[in-house]
């Protein structure tokens, strides 16, 4: 499956929004899912786009 960048990007951003928008209304246990989820997917998103790179050289 190829990779959706544009899509990746626009939930990455829908995240981040939402942490803003909850702050200091999640318990620990959601800030520290929040947290997770948002460090591995903009983590797979670098690594992803850094693989998509290096096939084009």
């Amino acid at each position: 499956m190829p990779a959706d960048f544009p899509n990746a990007r626009r939930t990455i951003d829908l995240l981040e929004v939402l942490q803003q928008k909850t702050q200091g209304n999640l318990t620990e246990d959601e800030v520290r899912m929040l947290q997770e989820v948002l460090y591995e997917l903009r983590l797979s998103f670098v690594e992803t786009s850094q693989r998509q790179t290096r096939k084009k050289r």
